[in-house]
């Protein structure tokens, strides 16, 4: 396990991913101030460290990214009604780019190493969309380590998370493209970039009732979402309007438009070789 992936200490019979992220607490605020119990331990990390915990069975349950979910479909289940999603602008998924994107063939591209979702979806809009062929170029750029972006040549950047929040905010890129955004305006469809699956050997009751926690903590994080956002805010930096309208923008349901999207964003990375296609496989619940 990654340095930064922890384990919470508490006794459990399963264990739960969860991203360290802001846009994670109206999932799991309710479970982390003792309000709504979860029968699991948790353990915090980055998309990335997730999707590899889960895939190598150090987790029985996660959120992970949804092209992570498409990868490894037959050894997961896919949790019902629950997902990271947005129907429009995501605020925390962004190109920044030292100059309009139509300009950027052949340049310089740095991808975070966090998200194989937000990675998958740029390199399909630089080839579909804009008709662009950047070299890309594996960088982490946390909130931490923003400062040292200028140090690296490049011409764009692709932050994720927390850091695009900040980032966003100190206007050091004269274009800005919310990826979000950009595939609503090309499809006309939500964007689901995280998922909640578990694996399919793992003990099926208690998944049932980890997802029934997750879903009572889901609505009792949307009902506060102003107390949210003022921890976010504690947290990043970020202004508490800022993070209020970020929290609210985003969607933790599944539903059929969001399906939708989902289905049809992989379909166009399978036709690609960059994913197996195939149907996805929900959690049976009681």
């Amino acid at each position: 396990m990654s340095s930064s992936a922890h384990s919470a200490q508490r006794t459990a019979h399963l264990r739960l991913g969860r991203i360290g992220y802001i846009n994670c607490y109206p999932v799991y605020g309710a479970i982390d101030r003792g309000i709504v119990p979860v029968p699991a331990g948790l353990v915090t990390g980055t998309p990335s460290e997730l999707n590899d915990l889960l895939a190598a069975g150090e987790l029985d349950l996660s959120v992970v990214s949804a092209v992570e979910y498409a990868r490894n479909a037959a050894a997961y289940h896919l949790l019902p009604d629950l997902a990271i999603s947005c129907d429009g602008p995501v605020q925390s998924v962004c190109l920044f780019s030292r100059r309009p994107v139509e300009e950027l063939d052949q340049g310089t591209i740095l991808l975070s190493a966090s998200s194989r979702t937000s990675v998958f979806l740029l390199q399909l809009l630089c080839q579909d969309l804009w008709k662009v062929r950047p070299r890309f170029a594996e960088a982490r750029a946390e909130a931490a380590d923003l400062g040292t972006l200028a140090g690296l040549p490049h011409d764009a950047v692709l932050i994720i998370g927390d850091s695009a929040l900040v980032l966003a905010g100190r206007g050091t890129y004269p274009h800005r493209y919310d990826l979000g955004e950009v595939w609503k305006r090309w499809t006309g469809l939500p964007f689901v970039f995280a998922v909640w699956a578990a694996r399919r050997e793992a003990d099926h009751a208690r998944v049932q009732e980890a997802h029934h926690a997750l879903l009572e903590s889901r609505a009792w994080g949307l009902g506060h979402v102003d107390e949210l956002a003022t921890q976010a805010s504690g947290v990043t930096g970020v202004a508490i309007p800022t993070c209020v309208e970020y929290l609210s923008g985003l969607d933790y349901s599944l539903g059929y438009k969001e399906l939708e999207g989902l289905t049809g964003f992989l379909r166009r990375l399978a036709a690609r070789g960059m994913v197996r296609e195939g149907a996805l496989a929900f959690l049976s619940v009681a």
